[in-house]
């Protein structure tokens, strides 16, 4: 639903949200209930959208099993750097990174530096 008359849509945009008529208020204004519970009145001249967007279900799905989250962040089994001699079309992803892990912080490095 539209804030202004010229606007975007800007309340509840997000996916699984809606908005519900409360009333009207003398015949100029809407009252309107909004996903947090909070009810605005708003001028009836405003726009929004009505039904349901197409292909309907939630975009951001949970990890519900366990098996999904171990997919999700399991290790590809080979090296993810692609060497810059290959063809084209063979060079996608990293090609010569200087790093393909996890950063580690600078009080790491310096704790590893002061023992060495």
């Amino acid at each position: 639903m539209a804030l202004t008359m010229s606007s975007p849509p800007k309340l509840a945009s997000d996916n699984m949200a809606f908005v519900s008529t409360c009333g009207g208020v003398d015949g100029v204004l809407s009252r309107i209930k909004l996903p947090s519970g909070v009810k605005k009145v708003v001028p009836r001249e405003f726009r929004a959208m009505i039904g349901q967007v197409a292909g309907g279900g939630r975009t951001g799905k949970p990890l519900i099993k366990a098996g999904d989250a171990y997919n999700k962040y399991r290790h590809i089994g080979h090296a993810g750097t692609v060497g810059g001699h290959k063809v084209s079309g063979q060079k996608v992803g990293q090609i010569a990174a200087r790093q393909t892990g996890r950063s580690e912080g600078t009080a790491a490095l310096m704790a590893k530096k002061q023992s060495a």
